[in-house]
């Protein structure tokens, strides 16, 4: 039992020691735990911006002007006040049909996760807007998660100023998740009243023939020649606001805070590009044929073929990689075809039919019928049934060049019997 007490004892006094010492002011900075210098520091110390407090509690703000002097890229800052009210119409099908560039919203989140669900909160919202002195970017942020509602109520008020939003997958991740947001903090979302334009989806039409990928990033680079140097990769943006959630270490919210604004001010100026290609397809500035037939492919779909067909033709003459021009042969003989122009669509089907390429045995075939059924050569519909044939062995060919060696008996007995 005595000893006992006399252990009891020694660590009291140990305990006392270690007490007094963290008590003294002056008490150097422990060695074998090093802090980084800036992890101590708040995110308003970091960024200049300000905490704004609402009725809801409060949350971080900050923002940024590029000025109309400067570039991003390929694209002068003071174009995008020039664009003109009904550039957005026709991509974005009929609505939006007049929008001054002022009325307009850039948006893109940061997010706890990349799935979506109830789970996934915004953490950082973006919002950027053209004006004379340039383009602005606001950015909303929540510290913890208590600040959600705050943010929400902010973003709200900011967006009544504007008619478009236009985002960039957001249609399918940015808006449903704010507006799940909005439901479980009690509030009414802003976005029933304005019109949105995801521009991926023209994007995609524009350019996925030729690029491997359509993500953002890679449209900053490939279309406007932006180099992103130090960026965060978009995987990791969850993690750093999990780390600083249990660090308190507000640098690691640097990057998340310059990508987001990369990503919007990219948005912006890629708006600049790619809209005017839908509002004036055949005068677009475009200089590779393989976007031409992006945008010949929506023409048609549209319902305008003599305007698509144009531009499938120009795109054949500005070149073609050999699987996209087989392809694109292929369309523009069936768009002559439905246009009542047999014979041109006989002479694109004969170039498909006279090299080798995916194409040639339906050229064949199609050519076969040409001369059947228009041309009433069954000899030279025959001819091409067997050249189908010889490179591809059918019943339906087959039946085919059976039914055209009884034609051509028949018609062969017609003219003997004409003779006698």
């Amino acid at each position: 039992m005595e000893d006992i007490q006399q252990q009891l004892a020694a660590l009291r006094k140990r305990i006392a020691r270690i007490d007094r010492k963290w008590e003294r002011p002056d008490r150097p900075a422990e060695k074998n735990t090093p802090r980084e210098p800036s992890a101590a520091r708040f995110i308003q110390d970091l960024l200049s911006g300000e905490i704004v407090r609402t009725a809801y509690g409060e949350h971080f703000e900050t923002e940024k002007l590029w000025e109309r002097h400067r570039r991003h890229g390929s694209v002068d800052i003071s174009d995008l006040a020039e664009l003109p009210a009904d550039l957005l119409a026709p991509l974005a099908g009929g609505a939006a049909a007049s929008s001054d560039a002022t009325k307009w919203a850039f948006l893109d989140t940061e997010t706890t996760g990349l799935a979506g669900g109830t789970g996934t909160v915004a953490f950082l919202i973006g919002v950027g807007n053209i004006e004379p002195a340039g383009f602005r970017l606001r950015q909303f942020f929540m510290r913890d998660y208590g600040e959600e509602a705050s943010l929400l109520a902010r973003l709200a008020e900011h967006l009544a100023r504007f008619d478009v939003l236009i985002t960039y997958n957001g249609k399918a991740y940015d808006q449903p998740l704010l507006e799940t947001r909005f439901r479980m903090a009690r509030a009414r979302h802003p976005f029933d009243r304005m019109e949105h334009l995801d521009l991926l989806f023209g994007a995609r039409r524009l350019w996925k023939l030729r690029l491997e990928s359509c993500r953002l990033v890679d449209l900053e680079n490939q279309i406007l020649g932006v180099e992103r140097e130090g960026d965060l990769p978009g995987e990791m943006i969850p993690y750093c606001y999990f780390d600083y959630l249990r660090t308190r270490a507000a640098f690691r919210l640097v990057p998340i805070f310059h990508h987001n604004a990369i990503d919007i001010l990219s948005l912006a100026c890629l708006t600049a590009i790619v809209p005017f290609a839908f509002r004036a397809p055949e005068q677009a500035a475009v200089r590779h044929g393989a976007d031409l037939i992006g945008l010949a492919r929506w023409l048609r779909q549209a319902g305008r073929e003599e305007e698509a067909l144009r531009l499938f033709r120009r795109a054949v003459e500005m070149g073609l990689p050999d699987g996209l021009l087989w392809a694109t042969l292929w369309e523009i003989a069936a768009m002559e075809r439905r246009a009542g122009r047999h014979d041109a669509a006989a002479a694109g089907l004969a170039e498909l039919a006279a090299s080798r390429n995916p194409y040639r045995v339906r050229a064949l075939e199609q050519l076969a019928i040409h001369y059947e059924h228009r041309e009433r050569s069954y000899a030279l519909a025959l001819e091409k049934t067997r050249a189908a044939l010889a490179l591809e062995d059918t019943v339906a060919l087959r039946r085919r060049a059976d039914r055209l060696k009884r034609k051509i008996g028949k018609a062969a007995d017609a003219r003997l019997l004409a003779g006698l």
